[in-house]
Protein backbone atom coordinates (compact mmCIF):
# COMPACT_ATOMS: atom_id res chain seq x y z
CA UNK A 1 0.00 0.00 0.00
CA UNK A 2 2.91 2.42 0.38
CA UNK A 3 3.81 1.62 -2.44
CA UNK A 4 0.85 2.78 -4.07
CA UNK A 5 0.58 5.77 -2.40
CA UNK A 6 3.98 7.07 -3.19
CA UNK A 7 2.89 6.32 -6.88
CA UNK A 8 -0.46 8.28 -6.26
CA UNK A 9 1.47 10.94 -4.98
CA UNK A 10 3.89 11.11 -7.71
CA UNK A 11 0.92 10.90 -10.32
CA UNK A 12 -0.43 14.06 -9.18
CA UNK A 13 2.78 15.59 -9.53
CA UNK A 14 3.47 14.68 -13.06
CA UNK A 15 -0.91 14.90 -14.38
CA UNK A 16 -0.88 18.17 -12.78
CA UNK A 17 1.96 19.95 -14.44
CA UNK A 18 4.11 19.90 -11.32
CA UNK A 19 7.32 17.77 -12.91
CA UNK A 20 7.26 19.88 -16.48
CA UNK A 21 7.68 22.99 -14.44
CA UNK A 22 10.29 21.59 -12.11
CA UNK A 23 12.04 20.68 -15.00
CA UNK A 24 11.49 24.03 -16.91
CA UNK A 25 12.64 25.64 -13.75
CA UNK A 26 15.90 23.55 -13.66
CA UNK A 27 16.55 24.24 -17.47
CA UNK A 28 16.84 28.19 -16.36
CA UNK A 29 19.68 27.42 -14.45
CA UNK A 30 23.20 28.96 -15.21
CA UNK A 31 24.41 25.20 -14.73
CA UNK A 32 22.63 22.31 -13.32
CA UNK A 33 23.66 18.34 -13.70
CA UNK A 34 21.28 15.69 -12.41
CA UNK A 35 22.89 11.93 -11.38
CA UNK A 36 20.71 9.38 -10.77
CA UNK A 37 21.88 6.11 -8.83
CA UNK A 38 20.73 2.37 -9.86
CA UNK A 39 22.40 -0.28 -8.19
CA UNK A 40 20.35 -3.85 -9.36
CA UNK A 41 19.04 -3.70 -12.98
CA UNK A 42 16.31 -6.07 -12.51
CA UNK A 43 12.45 -6.16 -10.71
CA UNK A 44 10.90 -3.25 -12.72
CA UNK A 45 10.61 -1.51 -15.92
CA UNK A 46 13.92 -0.05 -16.29
CA UNK A 47 12.57 0.04 -20.16
CA UNK A 48 10.18 2.63 -18.98
CA UNK A 49 12.23 4.46 -17.12
CA UNK A 50 14.91 4.97 -19.38
CA UNK A 51 12.29 5.87 -22.47
CA UNK A 52 10.89 9.03 -20.07
CA UNK A 53 14.76 9.63 -19.23
CA UNK A 54 15.95 9.74 -22.97
CA UNK A 55 12.63 12.01 -23.86
CA UNK A 56 13.53 14.71 -21.21
CA UNK A 57 17.38 15.15 -20.10
CA UNK A 58 20.08 14.91 -22.32
CA UNK A 59 21.82 11.38 -21.18
CA UNK A 60 25.53 11.92 -20.90
CA UNK A 61 28.64 9.63 -19.81
CA UNK A 62 29.57 11.00 -16.48
CA UNK A 63 33.12 12.25 -17.25
CA UNK A 64 31.73 14.04 -20.37
CA UNK A 65 28.92 15.98 -18.03
CA UNK A 66 31.02 16.61 -15.58
CA UNK A 67 33.53 18.55 -18.30
CA UNK A 68 30.68 20.39 -19.28
CA UNK A 69 29.81 20.96 -16.38
CA UNK A 70 33.06 22.64 -15.14
CA UNK A 71 33.87 24.09 -18.16
CA UNK A 72 30.87 26.22 -18.36
CA UNK A 73 32.75 27.73 -15.54
CA UNK A 74 35.66 28.95 -17.57
CA UNK A 75 33.86 29.70 -20.77
CA UNK A 76 30.09 30.10 -20.13
CA UNK A 77 29.58 28.04 -23.35
CA UNK A 78 25.85 26.08 -23.36
CA UNK A 79 25.14 23.47 -25.57
CA UNK A 80 22.17 23.65 -28.42
CA UNK A 81 20.47 20.88 -26.22
CA UNK A 82 19.01 22.75 -23.69
CA UNK A 83 17.82 19.70 -22.17
CA UNK A 84 19.03 19.77 -18.27
CA UNK A 85 22.44 17.03 -18.50
CA UNK A 86 21.26 13.64 -16.70
CA UNK A 87 23.73 10.44 -16.08
CA UNK A 88 22.65 7.58 -14.74
CA UNK A 89 24.73 5.28 -12.66
CA UNK A 90 25.09 1.68 -11.46
CA UNK A 91 27.07 1.04 -8.44
CA UNK A 92 28.81 -2.37 -7.74
CA UNK A 93 28.51 -3.94 -11.13
CA UNK A 94 25.88 -6.46 -10.75
CA UNK A 95 25.67 -8.90 -13.89
CA UNK A 96 22.36 -7.94 -14.69
CA UNK A 97 23.50 -5.02 -14.92
CA UNK A 98 25.59 -6.63 -17.99
CA UNK A 99 22.54 -9.08 -19.11
CA UNK A 100 19.70 -6.59 -18.25
CA UNK A 101 20.84 -2.49 -18.76
CA UNK A 102 23.29 -2.87 -20.69
CA UNK A 103 21.00 -4.67 -23.61
CA UNK A 104 18.37 -1.95 -22.66
CA UNK A 105 21.76 0.51 -23.87
CA UNK A 106 21.90 -0.56 -26.92
CA UNK A 107 18.58 -0.79 -28.02
CA UNK A 108 17.93 2.65 -26.93
CA UNK A 109 20.83 4.36 -27.60
CA UNK A 110 21.27 5.42 -23.77
CA UNK A 111 24.48 5.85 -21.98
CA UNK A 112 24.92 5.07 -18.44
CA UNK A 113 28.37 4.40 -16.18
CA UNK A 114 28.75 1.58 -13.86
CA UNK A 115 31.00 2.06 -10.60
CA UNK A 116 33.02 -1.02 -10.45
CA UNK A 117 34.54 -3.38 -7.67
CA UNK A 118 37.97 -4.89 -9.43
CA UNK A 119 38.43 -7.10 -6.44
CA UNK A 120 34.90 -8.83 -6.36
CA UNK A 121 35.30 -9.01 -10.59
CA UNK A 122 38.68 -11.27 -10.27
CA UNK A 123 37.42 -13.49 -7.29
CA UNK A 124 33.51 -13.80 -8.72
CA UNK A 125 32.30 -13.99 -5.10
CA UNK A 126 28.99 -12.76 -3.99
CA UNK A 127 29.31 -9.04 -2.68
CA UNK A 128 29.52 -9.06 1.38
CA UNK A 129 26.55 -7.62 1.71
CA UNK A 130 24.29 -10.30 0.62
CA UNK A 131 25.54 -12.95 2.25
CA UNK A 132 24.06 -12.33 5.49
CA UNK A 133 20.79 -13.20 4.02
CA UNK A 134 22.44 -15.48 1.80
CA UNK A 135 24.42 -18.20 3.77
CA UNK A 136 21.34 -18.43 6.82
CA UNK A 137 18.93 -19.08 4.08
CA UNK A 138 21.15 -21.65 2.34
CA UNK A 139 22.31 -23.17 5.68
CA UNK A 140 22.26 -26.93 6.09
CA UNK A 141 22.76 -27.02 9.85
CA UNK A 142 20.00 -27.04 12.16
CA UNK A 143 21.57 -24.43 15.15
CA UNK A 144 25.17 -22.62 15.50
CA UNK A 145 26.78 -20.76 18.23
CA UNK A 146 28.19 -17.45 16.88
CA UNK A 147 29.42 -14.74 19.33
CA UNK A 148 28.66 -16.75 22.47
CA UNK A 149 25.24 -17.11 21.53
CA UNK A 150 23.39 -20.31 19.83
CA UNK A 151 21.08 -19.14 17.35
CA UNK A 152 17.80 -22.64 15.85
CA UNK A 153 17.42 -21.80 12.61
CA UNK A 154 14.18 -23.30 12.11
CA UNK A 155 12.93 -20.13 13.83
CA UNK A 156 12.57 -17.53 11.40
CA UNK A 157 13.26 -14.86 13.77
CA UNK A 158 16.39 -16.74 15.17
CA UNK A 159 17.22 -16.90 11.38
CA UNK A 160 16.92 -13.17 10.98
CA UNK A 161 18.96 -12.05 13.78
CA UNK A 162 21.88 -14.52 12.34
CA UNK A 163 21.60 -12.45 9.70
CA UNK A 164 21.99 -9.75 11.09
CA UNK A 165 24.47 -10.46 13.07
CA UNK A 166 26.54 -10.96 10.09
CA UNK A 167 25.34 -8.22 8.42
CA UNK A 168 26.69 -5.64 10.92
CA UNK A 169 30.34 -7.54 11.49
CA UNK A 170 31.09 -7.58 8.18
CA UNK A 171 30.12 -3.94 7.90
CA UNK A 172 32.11 -2.60 10.16
CA UNK A 173 34.89 -4.44 9.64
CA UNK A 174 38.28 -3.10 10.47
CA UNK A 175 39.90 -4.76 7.33
CA UNK A 176 39.60 -6.33 4.65
CA UNK A 177 40.79 -9.80 5.54
CA UNK A 178 38.65 -9.61 8.74
CA UNK A 179 35.96 -9.40 6.83
CA UNK A 180 36.81 -12.37 4.34
CA UNK A 181 37.98 -14.67 7.61
CA UNK A 182 34.59 -13.77 8.82
CA UNK A 183 32.59 -14.88 6.06
CA UNK A 184 34.61 -18.00 5.11
CA UNK A 185 34.49 -19.24 9.08
CA UNK A 186 30.60 -18.52 9.21
CA UNK A 187 30.04 -20.37 5.56
CA UNK A 188 31.66 -23.40 7.31
CA UNK A 189 29.68 -23.25 10.33
CA UNK A 190 26.53 -23.27 8.43
CA UNK A 191 27.54 -25.99 6.02
CA UNK A 192 26.68 -23.67 2.91
CA UNK A 193 26.60 -25.12 -0.19
CA UNK A 194 29.08 -23.06 -2.91
CA UNK A 195 26.16 -23.69 -5.79
CA UNK A 196 24.23 -20.62 -6.33
CA UNK A 197 20.73 -20.23 -7.91
CA UNK A 198 19.95 -18.36 -11.07
CA UNK A 199 18.72 -14.92 -8.84
CA UNK A 200 22.19 -15.45 -7.12
CA UNK A 201 24.38 -15.32 -10.34
CA UNK A 202 22.68 -12.22 -11.39
CA UNK A 203 23.50 -10.54 -8.47
CA UNK A 204 27.51 -11.56 -8.75
CA UNK A 205 29.84 -9.24 -10.58
CA UNK A 206 30.00 -8.57 -14.06
CA UNK A 207 33.16 -10.61 -15.88
CA UNK A 208 35.85 -8.65 -17.24
CA UNK A 209 34.38 -9.88 -20.59
CA UNK A 210 31.40 -8.07 -20.09
CA UNK A 211 33.27 -5.13 -19.12
CA UNK A 212 35.42 -5.19 -22.18
CA UNK A 213 32.03 -5.50 -24.44
CA UNK A 214 29.88 -2.77 -22.62
CA UNK A 215 33.30 -0.74 -23.06
CA UNK A 216 33.82 -1.38 -26.67
CA UNK A 217 30.39 -0.25 -27.57
CA UNK A 218 30.69 3.21 -26.26
CA UNK A 219 27.29 3.02 -24.20
CA UNK A 220 28.91 2.29 -21.27
CA UNK A 221 31.45 4.01 -19.32
CA UNK A 222 33.09 3.00 -15.83
CA UNK A 223 34.25 4.57 -12.60
CA UNK A 224 36.03 3.59 -9.69
CA UNK A 225 34.44 2.03 -6.74
CA UNK A 226 37.41 0.51 -4.11
CA UNK A 227 39.03 -2.35 -4.55
CA UNK A 228 37.00 -4.41 -2.34
CA UNK A 229 34.05 -2.39 -1.27
CA UNK A 230 34.77 -1.74 2.71
CA UNK A 231 33.48 1.59 4.13
CA UNK A 232 36.61 3.39 4.24
CA UNK A 233 35.84 5.83 7.27
CA UNK A 234 36.10 2.35 9.16
CA UNK A 235 39.17 0.91 8.06
CA UNK A 236 41.57 1.85 10.95
CA UNK A 237 44.77 1.10 8.68
CA UNK A 238 45.21 4.47 6.54
CA UNK A 239 47.80 2.48 4.18
CA UNK A 240 44.69 0.08 3.12
CA UNK A 241 42.44 2.76 2.49
CA UNK A 242 45.17 4.87 0.26
CA UNK A 243 45.48 0.95 -1.08
CA UNK A 244 41.59 0.49 -1.88
CA UNK A 245 41.16 3.50 -3.85
CA UNK A 246 44.89 3.23 -5.64
CA UNK A 247 44.96 -0.76 -6.96
CA UNK A 248 41.57 0.10 -7.68
CA UNK A 249 42.58 2.86 -10.10
CA UNK A 250 45.44 0.84 -11.16
CA UNK A 251 43.34 -2.26 -12.31
CA UNK A 252 40.79 -0.43 -14.03
CA UNK A 253 43.17 1.17 -16.17
CA UNK A 254 45.08 -1.90 -17.09
CA UNK A 255 41.47 -3.45 -18.02
CA UNK A 256 40.45 -0.40 -20.00
CA UNK A 257 43.16 0.46 -21.49
CA UNK A 258 42.74 4.33 -19.99
CA UNK A 259 42.73 6.14 -16.34
CA UNK A 260 39.50 6.38 -15.10
CA UNK A 261 38.93 9.83 -13.48
CA UNK A 262 35.28 9.25 -11.32
CA UNK A 263 35.17 7.75 -7.75
CA UNK A 264 31.82 6.81 -6.02
CA UNK A 265 32.23 6.23 -2.49
CA UNK A 266 31.11 2.83 -0.88
CA UNK A 267 28.04 3.42 1.41
CA UNK A 268 28.20 6.93 0.50
CA UNK A 269 26.50 8.06 3.00
CA UNK A 270 28.32 11.90 4.57
CA UNK A 271 28.70 10.41 7.84
CA UNK A 272 30.99 7.71 6.20
CA UNK A 273 33.10 10.44 4.43
CA UNK A 274 35.48 11.85 7.03
CA UNK A 275 38.52 14.38 6.07
CA UNK A 276 41.24 11.38 6.05
CA UNK A 277 38.85 9.39 3.08
CA UNK A 278 38.40 12.67 1.24
CA UNK A 279 42.07 13.40 1.41
CA UNK A 280 42.98 9.92 0.34
CA UNK A 281 40.82 10.05 -2.70
CA UNK A 282 42.50 13.64 -3.65
CA UNK A 283 45.63 11.85 -3.39
CA UNK A 284 44.86 8.68 -5.48
CA UNK A 285 44.52 10.64 -8.35
CA UNK A 286 40.44 10.97 -8.82
CA UNK A 287 38.95 14.24 -10.11
CA UNK A 288 35.24 13.63 -9.00
CA UNK A 289 34.15 11.85 -6.49
CA UNK A 290 30.19 10.96 -5.99
CA UNK A 291 28.08 10.56 -2.17
CA UNK A 292 24.70 8.94 -2.17
CA UNK A 293 23.31 12.85 -0.99
CA UNK A 294 20.47 13.49 -2.17
CA UNK A 295 20.55 16.54 -4.50
CA UNK A 296 22.00 17.97 -7.67
CA UNK A 297 25.15 19.36 -8.55
CA UNK A 298 25.80 23.27 -9.56
CA UNK A 299 29.14 24.41 -10.33
CA UNK A 300 29.95 25.91 -6.68
CA UNK A 301 29.81 22.42 -5.20
CA UNK A 302 32.90 20.02 -4.17
CA UNK A 303 34.00 17.81 -7.43
CA UNK A 304 34.63 15.31 -4.37
CA UNK A 305 31.37 15.50 -2.86
CA UNK A 306 28.93 15.45 -6.00
CA UNK A 307 25.44 14.58 -5.17
CA UNK A 308 23.58 11.83 -6.13
CA UNK A 309 19.23 11.10 -6.49
CA UNK A 310 18.69 7.07 -5.45
CA UNK A 311 16.09 5.37 -7.75
CA UNK A 312 15.46 1.90 -8.40
CA UNK A 313 14.51 -0.21 -11.27
CA UNK A 314 11.25 -1.26 -9.03
CA UNK A 315 9.73 1.99 -8.74
CA UNK A 316 6.97 3.54 -10.96
CA UNK A 317 8.30 5.43 -13.73
CA UNK A 318 5.85 8.41 -12.61
CA UNK A 319 8.47 8.30 -9.21
CA UNK A 320 11.36 8.14 -11.18
CA UNK A 321 9.99 11.30 -12.87
CA UNK A 322 9.54 13.13 -9.90
CA UNK A 323 12.77 12.55 -8.54
CA UNK A 324 14.41 13.63 -11.89
CA UNK A 325 12.74 16.67 -11.48
CA UNK A 326 13.84 17.48 -8.09
CA UNK A 327 10.72 16.90 -6.62
CA UNK A 328 11.12 13.93 -4.64
CA UNK A 329 12.98 15.98 -2.03
CA UNK A 330 10.39 18.68 -1.49
CA UNK A 331 7.75 15.57 -1.01
CA UNK A 332 9.98 13.79 1.52
CA UNK A 333 10.37 16.81 3.67
CA UNK A 334 6.51 16.93 3.59
CA UNK A 335 5.79 13.71 4.25
CA UNK A 336 7.26 14.11 8.22
CA UNK A 337 4.33 16.59 8.31
CA UNK A 338 1.74 15.03 10.80
CA UNK A 339 -1.24 13.48 8.98
CA UNK A 340 1.04 12.86 6.14
CA UNK A 341 3.33 10.64 8.38
CA UNK A 342 0.15 9.14 10.25
CA UNK A 343 -1.19 7.95 6.35
CA UNK A 344 1.93 6.67 4.99
CA UNK A 345 2.23 4.16 8.22
CA UNK A 346 -0.96 3.18 8.06
CA UNK A 347 -0.30 2.70 4.24
CA UNK A 348 2.86 0.87 5.28
CA UNK A 349 0.83 -1.72 7.49
CA UNK A 350 -1.23 -2.87 5.06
Amino acid sequence: MRKIALTFVAACMYYSGLVALARWWTRRQSSCLIVLNYHRALGGDLRRQFLYLRRHYRVMHVEAALEELYARRKNGRRSYDRRTPLVLTFDDGYRDNYTHAFALARELQIPFTIYLVPGYIESGRTFWWLEGERLVKHAQVKEVTLDDRCYHLQDPQEKAALAQLIDGRVRYAQTVDERETFLAMVSEKLAVSAELSEDEMLALPVTWEQVHEMETSGWVSFGAHTMHHPILAYLKDAAEMREELESCSAALAEQLGHPVRTFAYPIGQLQHISDEVLDAVRQAGYDWAFTTRYGFNRRKGSSYLLNRVEVDTDQHWLVVAAEAAGLWGFFSRLRWLPFVRKYLTNSGQK
